[in-house]
């Protein structure tokens, strides 16, 4: 058995203070490392930065981090954060978590790298079963990679190969990564794709994300329509709209969606690399939802706080990758199934089932959104609290309100992500393993922010 196998010691509590804030962030040590890192760094960051600035009409400057523990964060100052972006919702057990870190431990001890798969190592395969199990079917392949957009890539590939068809039906404010495959997919910001749209896959069409039954049929009728050209060997679909806006679709859109691409001979491609994992209350959105999809992207938080992902499908799905022996096609890259990052993932796996993480951020999401929605429902200018699990959107009127909003809620010690079509959408993906006393702090913070001289 490999060592990554070893039950480590239980998580704990640790990591679930309150913010303290010794000096306004950014403090001077977070704006000297920032500086040396404008200096050496692509600028595509810092003009970010001062776009936003100027939208907000507020500092953008970061802050520096320095050290985690569970759902806090210090940085180089000396401030502590009740972390509620948690890595972009990668970090699902926090930052800094026993198991994983004794799984790291004694990886350390004894194997840094193998030969990908030429010879791969232990860990390699002791993750790949247990990802092959997560896929409701017998016989469920994996395919490993580094990030979200790697899984995405093979899944595209994967596609071309069953179907022979290079076109892909993605969805308006959708987000797979950047990478190329993923990138010509990417419906979050057209900016993004205009710069190299040359280079993409021009046979990507953007069918609308519905946001409550009035948009089923348009979004389903434009589905269709694209499947009808013929050239469509993928339906590529977030089962809960993530950095889009934690947008979450009707009950029947999935099944309907799988129905379509099903009978168009298309395959569907669930993106759970955000939702996935316990993440929205689930180990997989598109299972509990009745919905089994042709394959599986998982990202984020499956290595616990390293960079591992995977494509996990059918059998007779991957199978494709086998079909012309005469004819070598692979997808793979020299980390793809490092020992380091799998043997990470399976104490995270572990820990998932072991405590049962997926139910608790069910239950403690759906308090904390009530809790959200009861609190905020007076206050002007906030729309709807939305997603699942601990995968929540807080809806402003504006990308302008939700950028002020985050620099005010960082000076109160707490960091959310924005998103939505107009950054108009503040997210927080915390740890699973948070105490809900610290979301309660969050939400008296917000709602004090709003009303009080701040707000946009």
């Amino acid at each position: 058995m490999p060592i990554s196998e070893v039950p480590p010691p239980l998580s704990s509590d640790a990591g679930n203070a309150p913010p303290m804030i010794r000096v306004r962030p950014p403090g001077p040590m977070s704006i000297g490392w920032a500086a040396r890192l404008e200096r050496c760094e692509s600028p595509a960051f810092g003009a970010r930065r001062q776009a936003r600035a100027e939208v907000a009409g507020a500092e953008m400057a970061p802050i520096v981090y320095a050290s985690g523990s569970g759902s806090n964060v210090i940085d180089v100052d000396g401030n502590r954060y009740v972390d509620l972006a948690a890595g972009f919702g990668s970090l699902l057990l926090g930052h800094d978590p026993p198991r994983v870190r004794r799984a790291l431990q004694l990886q350390v001890d004894r194997l840094w790298m193998a030969l990908g798969d030429l010879y791969p190592s232990d860990a390699k395969i002791a993750l790949t079963e247990r990802l092959a199990e997560l896929y409701p079917a017998k016989g469920a392949r994996v395919l490993l990679g580094q990030s979200g957009s790697d899984a995405v890539s093979a899944a595209l590939k994967t596609a071309k190969l069953v179907t022979g068809k290079p076109g892909v039906v993605a969805f308006e404010g959708s987000y797979h990564g950047l990478d190329y495959g993923p990138l010509a997919a990417c419906g979050l910001r057209k900016s993004w794709r205009d710069a190299f749209a040359d280079q993409l896959n021009p046979h990507v069409t953007f069918a609308i994300y519905p946001r409550g039954e009035r948009d089923v049929d348009e979004s389903l009728s434009q589905v269709k329509h694209a499947l009808e050209g013929g050239n469509v060997g993928a339906v590529l679909v977030e089962p809960i709209l993530g950095r889009g806006g934690c947008v979450v679709p009707p009950d029947d859109f999935l099944t309907e969606l799988r129905g379509i691409s099903r009978r168009a001979g298309a395959l569907l491609i669930a993106d759970e690399i955000w939702t996935g994992l316990g993440r929205a209350g689930h180990m997989l959105t598109t299972i509990a939802a009745g919905v089994l999809p042709d394959l599986i992207c998982l990202g984020k938080g499956l290595g616990g706080g390293l960079p591992i992902s995977a494509c996990i499908g059918a059998d007779e799905v991957m199978q494709s990758w086998s079909r012309e022996p005469s004819r070598e096609v692979v997808h793979t890259a020299t980390f793809h199934g490092a020992p380091l990052a799998c043997a990470t993932a399976i104490a995270m796996l572990d820990t998932l089932r072991s405590e049962k993480l997926e139910v608790r951020a069910a239950e403690v999401g759906a308090r904390w959104k009530a809790a959200l929605s009861a609190s905020l429902s007076e206050v002007p200018g906030v729309g709807q609290v939305r997603g699942r699990g601990l995968m929540l959107g807080i809806a402003m009127g504006s990308g302008a309100t939700a950028l002020a909003l985050q620099r005010s809620l960082l000076e109160a010690g707490y960091l959310v992500t924005i998103g939505g079509l107009a950054n108009e959408v503040l997210i927080v993906t915390p740890a699973l393993t948070i105490v809900e006393s610290i979301l309660g702090g969050f939400t008296g913070a917000l709602r004090g922010l709003l009303e009080g001289p701040r707000s946009a």
